[in-house]
Protein backbone atom coordinates (compact mmCIF):
# COMPACT_ATOMS: atom_id res chain seq x y z
CA UNK A 1 0.00 0.00 0.00
CA UNK A 2 1.56 3.43 -1.07
CA UNK A 3 1.97 5.91 2.00
CA UNK A 4 -0.13 8.48 0.26
CA UNK A 5 -2.95 8.76 -2.23
CA UNK A 6 -1.64 9.96 -5.61
CA UNK A 7 -3.91 12.43 -7.04
CA UNK A 8 -1.69 15.48 -7.38
CA UNK A 9 -0.97 17.11 -10.93
CA UNK A 10 2.69 17.47 -12.04
CA UNK A 11 3.32 21.58 -11.68
CA UNK A 12 7.08 22.34 -13.72
CA UNK A 13 10.08 22.82 -11.44
CA UNK A 14 11.33 26.03 -10.62
CA UNK A 15 11.72 28.23 -7.52
CA UNK A 16 7.75 28.20 -5.87
CA UNK A 17 6.37 30.70 -3.12
CA UNK A 18 5.29 28.98 0.05
CA UNK A 19 3.33 30.46 3.28
CA UNK A 20 3.72 28.71 6.28
CA UNK A 21 1.25 30.11 8.87
CA UNK A 22 2.39 30.17 12.69
CA UNK A 23 0.55 31.36 16.62
CA UNK A 24 1.03 30.72 19.47
CA UNK A 25 0.90 27.10 20.15
CA UNK A 26 1.82 25.79 16.80
CA UNK A 27 3.22 22.39 16.91
CA UNK A 28 6.91 22.73 17.13
CA UNK A 29 7.84 19.46 15.34
CA UNK A 30 5.35 20.07 12.63
CA UNK A 31 6.47 23.57 11.60
CA UNK A 32 10.17 23.35 11.72
CA UNK A 33 10.02 20.13 9.50
CA UNK A 34 7.71 22.14 6.89
CA UNK A 35 9.61 24.70 6.75
CA UNK A 36 13.28 22.65 6.94
CA UNK A 37 12.27 19.91 3.99
CA UNK A 38 10.46 22.90 1.23
CA UNK A 39 13.95 24.80 2.01
CA UNK A 40 15.99 22.01 0.89
CA UNK A 41 13.68 21.70 -2.03
CA UNK A 42 14.62 24.86 -3.10
CA UNK A 43 11.65 26.58 -1.78
CA UNK A 44 10.91 30.33 -1.17
CA UNK A 45 9.30 29.84 1.70
CA UNK A 46 8.03 32.33 4.17
CA UNK A 47 7.38 31.95 7.94
CA UNK A 48 4.15 33.92 8.90
CA UNK A 49 3.19 35.09 12.35
CA UNK A 50 -0.86 35.39 13.19
CA UNK A 51 -0.20 37.18 16.11
CA UNK A 52 0.38 40.74 16.67
CA UNK A 53 4.26 40.41 16.81
CA UNK A 54 7.03 38.21 15.08
CA UNK A 55 7.86 35.96 18.16
CA UNK A 56 5.77 33.01 19.07
CA UNK A 57 6.22 30.07 21.62
CA UNK A 58 5.39 27.14 20.09
CA UNK A 59 3.20 24.13 21.76
CA UNK A 60 6.29 22.45 23.52
CA UNK A 61 7.56 25.83 24.67
CA UNK A 62 10.01 26.14 21.36
CA UNK A 63 10.51 30.02 20.71
CA UNK A 64 10.11 30.97 17.46
CA UNK A 65 10.96 34.00 15.05
CA UNK A 66 8.90 34.50 11.91
CA UNK A 67 10.07 35.97 9.10
CA UNK A 68 7.14 38.29 8.53
CA UNK A 69 3.71 39.63 9.91
CA UNK A 70 0.85 37.77 8.23
CA UNK A 71 -0.80 40.65 7.70
CA UNK A 72 1.54 42.32 5.87
CA UNK A 73 1.90 39.82 2.95
CA UNK A 74 -1.91 39.48 2.16
CA UNK A 75 -1.18 40.89 -0.91
CA UNK A 76 0.84 38.37 -2.16
CA UNK A 77 0.03 35.28 -4.18
CA UNK A 78 1.69 31.56 -3.02
CA UNK A 79 1.98 28.95 -4.79
CA UNK A 80 1.39 26.65 -1.29
CA UNK A 81 -0.08 27.79 1.99
CA UNK A 82 0.88 24.58 4.20
CA UNK A 83 -0.55 24.79 7.99
CA UNK A 84 1.07 22.70 10.89
CA UNK A 85 -1.13 21.64 13.82
CA UNK A 86 -0.75 21.85 17.57
CA UNK A 87 -2.88 23.29 20.01
CA UNK A 88 -4.11 26.32 20.88
CA UNK A 89 -2.21 27.00 17.77
CA UNK A 90 -4.75 25.91 14.99
CA UNK A 91 -7.00 27.88 16.99
CA UNK A 92 -5.45 31.01 16.61
CA UNK A 93 -4.87 29.99 12.72
CA UNK A 94 -8.88 29.69 12.37
CA UNK A 95 -9.67 32.84 14.13
CA UNK A 96 -7.47 34.70 11.63
CA UNK A 97 -9.68 36.47 9.52
CA UNK A 98 -6.85 37.39 7.09
CA UNK A 99 -5.50 33.66 6.71
CA UNK A 100 -8.88 32.36 6.25
CA UNK A 101 -8.77 34.87 3.39
CA UNK A 102 -6.06 33.79 1.53
CA UNK A 103 -6.79 30.11 2.05
CA UNK A 104 -10.44 30.72 0.64
CA UNK A 105 -8.57 32.48 -2.81
CA UNK A 106 -6.51 29.58 -2.48
CA UNK A 107 -8.85 27.45 -2.79
CA UNK A 108 -10.66 29.15 -5.60
CA UNK A 109 -7.28 29.50 -7.60
CA UNK A 110 -7.00 25.99 -7.45
CA UNK A 111 -3.69 26.28 -5.73
CA UNK A 112 -1.99 23.98 -3.54
CA UNK A 113 -2.71 24.03 0.28
CA UNK A 114 -1.85 21.71 3.29
CA UNK A 115 -2.82 21.31 6.99
CA UNK A 116 -1.75 18.82 9.03
CA UNK A 117 -2.49 17.00 12.67
CA UNK A 118 -5.10 19.87 13.90
CA UNK A 119 -5.30 21.94 11.20
CA UNK A 120 -7.29 20.14 8.88
CA UNK A 121 -10.14 19.75 11.11
CA UNK A 122 -10.09 22.99 13.52
CA UNK A 123 -9.13 25.25 10.62
CA UNK A 124 -10.12 24.14 7.29
CA UNK A 125 -13.07 22.12 7.56
CA UNK A 126 -13.94 24.97 10.27
CA UNK A 127 -13.80 27.22 7.44
CA UNK A 128 -15.69 24.67 4.50
CA UNK A 129 -11.92 24.67 3.23
CA UNK A 130 -12.44 20.65 2.49
CA UNK A 131 -15.79 20.97 0.99
CA UNK A 132 -15.65 17.08 0.52
CA UNK A 133 -12.41 15.92 -0.39
CA UNK A 134 -10.83 13.16 1.01
CA UNK A 135 -8.74 14.09 4.19
CA UNK A 136 -6.84 12.80 7.71
CA UNK A 137 -5.69 14.79 10.70
CA UNK A 138 -4.81 13.91 14.15
CA UNK A 139 -6.70 10.96 15.95
CA UNK A 140 -8.27 13.63 18.41
CA UNK A 141 -10.46 15.60 16.37
CA UNK A 142 -11.32 12.76 13.76
CA UNK A 143 -14.96 12.99 14.64
CA UNK A 144 -14.98 16.95 13.26
CA UNK A 145 -14.39 15.36 10.08
CA UNK A 146 -17.17 14.96 7.62
CA UNK A 147 -15.53 12.69 5.13
CA UNK A 148 -13.53 9.90 6.84
CA UNK A 149 -12.74 7.85 3.95
CA UNK A 150 -9.22 8.17 4.41
CA UNK A 151 -9.27 9.33 7.82
CA UNK A 152 -6.65 6.28 9.28
CA UNK A 153 -3.93 7.63 6.05
CA UNK A 154 -0.74 9.27 7.33
CA UNK A 155 -0.95 11.34 4.35
CA UNK A 156 -3.61 11.94 2.14
CA UNK A 157 -3.47 13.85 -1.38
CA UNK A 158 -6.52 14.61 -3.25
CA UNK A 159 -6.09 17.13 -6.26
CA UNK A 160 -4.72 20.63 -4.46
CA UNK A 161 -5.39 19.73 -0.71
CA UNK A 162 -2.78 17.92 1.27
CA UNK A 163 -3.57 16.74 5.02
CA UNK A 164 -1.74 14.27 6.89
CA UNK A 165 -2.03 13.08 10.33
CA UNK A 166 0.56 14.69 13.30
CA UNK A 167 4.18 15.46 14.30
CA UNK A 168 5.49 11.67 13.71
CA UNK A 169 4.13 12.31 10.03
CA UNK A 170 5.66 15.26 9.20
CA UNK A 171 8.52 14.42 7.34
CA UNK A 172 6.65 12.00 4.78
CA UNK A 173 4.02 15.57 4.43
CA UNK A 174 6.57 18.07 3.79
CA UNK A 175 8.24 15.74 1.06
CA UNK A 176 4.34 14.85 0.06
CA UNK A 177 4.28 19.02 -0.26
CA UNK A 178 7.60 18.64 -2.73
CA UNK A 179 6.09 16.21 -4.64
CA UNK A 180 3.01 18.58 -5.28
CA UNK A 181 5.52 21.65 -5.97
CA UNK A 182 8.25 19.97 -8.38
CA UNK A 183 7.28 15.99 -8.53
CA UNK A 184 8.64 12.71 -7.61
CA UNK A 185 11.63 12.80 -8.72
CA UNK A 186 12.60 15.63 -7.15
CA UNK A 187 10.75 14.77 -3.99
CA UNK A 188 13.18 11.82 -4.17
CA UNK A 189 16.21 13.51 -4.70
CA UNK A 190 15.13 15.60 -1.19
CA UNK A 191 14.57 12.84 0.40
CA UNK A 192 17.92 10.19 0.15
CA UNK A 193 20.47 12.79 1.99
CA UNK A 194 18.13 12.47 4.67
CA UNK A 195 17.60 9.33 5.79
CA UNK A 196 14.22 8.11 5.67
CA UNK A 197 13.42 5.31 7.93
CA UNK A 198 13.05 2.01 5.76
CA UNK A 199 8.67 2.30 5.92
CA UNK A 200 8.80 5.44 4.36
CA UNK A 201 8.57 5.57 0.53
CA UNK A 202 8.31 8.11 -2.02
Amino acid sequence: KQWYQRRVRGIPKMEKKVLVPVGNGSEDIETVTIVDVLRRAGANVTLASVESELNIVAARKTKIIADVLLKDVVEQEWDLIALPGGMPGAERLRDSGPLTSLLQKQKLQNKLYAAICAAPAVVLETHGLIDGKNATCHPNFEDRLVNKTHIKDRVVVDENLITSRGPGSALEFSLALVEALYGIDHAKNVAVPMLLPSGVNL
